[in-house]
């Protein structure tokens, strides 16, 4: 929500009259310097959205107060030029609204529309979250990464490598959604503060790495020639695309990664298809690359991808992991439920890598349990086990 700085405001002024943190309001003004506000600057309040409302007879700025349970000086700072003394019946004012809900609805078939739709209106009612894209996908979508804190420890997670395990990225925008109203609303998630989080991690988010697959497994072929007869052909004659890991080339992109992509071809198909093929050579694939340009500029602390099924924690790769990862993956087989597996053998994975180049942990989480792609039923069972996960992941 905007307001307009009124002489001898502040953005302290402003934390107290909302009751919000001071740093989650400089944080949705970054290009503001903060101890020079100028009269009629438009500021950002985060966590908050205007809510209109007709003056009817009898109405003054109290009983409206009383009945939102917002400061007066707050709906004033929301309706610029607005006498107190003169409001009329008819007239439209707004009314600055605490957002109490979640903006996401993970519980459906969650498509990249959807996924692009949430993150507009997070982006809009929380403006301390950043949104850059990390590049495109090989039919031009964006592929975004959510950024937020300012802390130290610099933590990744991300979903949807794999086309069938979309699943994932409703969980992970869930899990994004409710760490920003618990830090707007000043309440603890299982009894954490996650202020202190903000404070203390810089967590990226990448929601969907594959947002090519992801469509084709919800949505069907897409409209346009060559691909529409080209994945059919790569599905065998067929339109069920259930099965289809890969991205829309065809490439498995948790197969692309160079840490021992050699080994992990030798068993898998040459050729392109709905799943485990490699590529002719490791980050071959747009996406994969951008995540690999993501990691490098990043310069992670620790690594999480989260895939589909099993309810396993994998944390090793060839003995290269730190001793701190199995204390991670401990914690997190506490936090959820899940059995931590130091290794199996399958190579050149995202966290495989991650491993490899900077012998810091990194960990593949298996949500859930069942047939890809898992039912939608199984959403609020298997949020609740990645909850502990998320929230140990910054907090350890």
């Amino acid at each position: 929500m905007d307001i307009v700085v009124r002489a001898g405001d502040s953005l302290w002024s402003y934390s107290q009259l909302f009751t919000i943190r001071l740093q989650l309001i400089k944080d949705s003004n970054r290009e503001l310097q903060s101890d020079r506000l100028s009269v009629g600057q438009r500021i950002r309040i985060p966590g908050f959205v205007p809510q209109n409302y007709r003056i009817k007879s009898g109405d003054s700025l109290w009983r409206i107060s009383e009945h939102y349970k917002i400061p007066i000086d707050a709906i004033m700072l929301a309706n610029p030029g607005l006498i107190p003394t003169q409001l009329q019946i008819g007239q439209t004012i707004h009314v600055p609204l605490r957002v109490t809900w979640r903006i996401v609805q993970g519980k459906q078939p969650y498509d990249y529309s959807q996924m692009m739709t949430d993150l507009r209106q997070l982006r809009t009612v929380y403006p301390f979250l950043r949104v850059p894209s990390i590049g495109r996908s090989v039919l031009g979508k964006e592929i975004p990464e959510v950024t937020i804190g300012n802390g130290m420890k610099r933590v990744h997670y991300n979903g949807s490598f794999h086309a069938n395990e979309w699943i994932t990225t409703p969980v992970i925008m869930t899990f994004l959604n409710d760490y920003v109203l618990s830090l707007i609303n000043l309440q603890p998630i299982r009894g954490l503060s996650t202020y202190r989080l903000y404070k203390e991690n810089f967590l990226s988010i990448v929601p969907m790495v594959n947002p090519d697959g992801v469509n084709l497994v919800l949505n069907g072929p897409p409209a346009d020639e060559p691909w529409k007869s080209k994945v059919v052909e790569l599905n065998k004659g067929s339109e069920d695309f259930s099965g289809w890991k890969a991205n829309i080339r065809g490439v498995d992109l948790n197969d692309q990664f160079p840490a021992k992509w050699e080994e992990e071809r030798a068993d898998n198909p040459k050729e392109p298809g709905p799943r485990d093929y490699g590529g002719e050579r490791p980050l071959s694939e747009p996406e994969a690359i951008r995540m690999a340009e993501l990691t490098r500029r990043r310069d992670f602390s620790r690594v999480l991808a989260f895939h589909t099924q099993g309810k396993v924690i994998y944390w090793g790769f060839e003995n290269l992991e730190p001793p701190e990862s199995e204390i991670l993956a401990k914690e997190f087989g506490r936090a959820s439920g899940y059995e931590p597996v130091q290794t199996i053998e399958s190579y050149a994975g995202y966290k495989d890598w991650f491993i490899q180049d900077w012998r810091r942990p990194g960990f593949t989480i298996e949500l859930g349990s069942g047939t890809n792609p898992l039912p939608i039923t199984q959403f609020d069972e298997i949020y609740q086990e990645a909850l502990g996960i998320f929230l140990a992941g910054l907090y350890m």
